[in-house]
């Protein structure tokens, strides 16, 4: 199981989603942006919509959205999970080398790969790019690694891909890829590298936690020609390999399926001031529970000793009469410490 203090920062991850989210949810799908082009094409498809949607204006706007949510998910949310889970970091890179003779091999593979004269091949590419020889050194380019981590054996890199990545994709991120690895292994002589493409789902699925990769793979143009299976994480082999656990996308979901209800703007809005917790205080720790908000939920059990402490210590009341979370969703992280660590004082 997710270890319960990284359950929380989940829920934290997914209430901040959510709370954007809904910021931007189309309240009147009347003001709805100009897109006259959209409409015009879409007027052919009406008798097709009809039943399914109110109509085109609704459509685009809704469509709109989801675009909106789709970035916030690949741009922020999966990226700060994986970190969650496996304690890790994005970092970037500006100052490694690669010799003249590894940027040789990686622009013969590159070439092979392309011109099918060879197969991808993880230790036959690995044996190749990181044997950097006695030719010049050279800067290698400013690279940025969306998971990091380094542990006493292995250098662990991961790139988050869309699952539905743009066609001509492969070749750079496989030449980038190579590039970057024998860089690190020229950083870290003594170390493994592993670099992988991550994918958080798998779009062709009919379980939203299986997977198969060999049709993932063949579905993505050029995907099998730069990259073998053993470079790519996919849905739950992904999120597994992050937590170093089992059932991983499915505990992510009940994470999320726990807070995302029709009720959730009402309940956010009812824990984010905390003189509700006198009007109903069943109702408040219920929610910090199902939340998963175990820090607020201490906080919340202890808030009378807490109070009773705004006599003597200054500044108790200033945080107790806070916002949980600020305007944008996030939870206010210093006023939780501090009242934290008043209990038992």
């Amino acid at each position: 199981m997710i270890e319960i203090e990284k359950q929380e920062l989940i829920s934290l991850e997914v209430i901040r989603t959510l709370k954007s989210r809904f910021e931007k949810f189309p309240q009147d799908f009347t003001d709805n942006r100009n897109a006259p082009f959209h409409e015009a094409f879409l007027s052919a498809f009406a008798d097709k919509l009809d039943g399914h949607v109110e109509s085109i204006q609704v459509l685009i706007s809704l469509s709109s959205w989801m675009h909106g949510l789709n970035t916030t998910l690949g741009q922020s949310f999966f990226e700060n999970v994986a970190h969650i889970l496996s304690d890790s970091e994005k970092r970037i890179f500006n100052d490694l080398k690669i010799s003249q003779s590894q940027q040789t091999i990686i622009a013969d593979i590159i070439t092979a790969l392309k011109n099918d004269n060879r197969k991808p091949n993880l230790i036959a590419e690995n044996r190749l790019i990181f044997s950097k020889g006695k030719t010049r050194m050279k800067p290698v380019s400013d690279f940025t690694v969306d998971n990091f981590y380094e542990d006493s054996a292995s250098i662990v890199a991961i790139e988050l891909k869309t699952v539905e990545p743009n066609s001509g994709v492969f070749k750079v991120e496989k030449e980038k890829i190579l590039s970057a690895k024998a860089a690190l292994k020229n950083a870290f002589p003594n170390k493994q590298i592993k670099y992988y493409l991550g994918f958080p789902f798998d779009p062709l699925s009919d379980s939203p936690t299986e997977y198969n990769k060999d049709a993932f793979m063949e579905h993505g143009i050029d995907f099998t020609k730069y990259f073998a299976p053993e470079e790519v994480l996919l849905a739950d082999e992904l999120w597994n390999f992050l937590s170093d656990d089992t059932n991983t996308t499915q505990q992510i979901l009940d994470i999320i399926n726990s807070i995302a209800t029709s009720e959730f703007l009402d309940e956010y809005n009812f824990i984010n001031d905390y003189r509700n917790l006198e009007i109903d205080k069943d109702r408040f720790t219920n929610i910090l529970e199902r939340w998963k908000l175990l820090s607020e939920l201490k906080i919340a059990g202890n808030f009378e000793q807490i109070n009773s402490l705004g006599q003597t210590i200054k500044n108790v009341s200033k945080y107790l009469n806070q916002t949980v979370f600020d305007a944008e969703g996030k939870y206010k992280i210093n006023r939780s410490k501090r009242l934290s660590e008043l209990i038992n004082t």
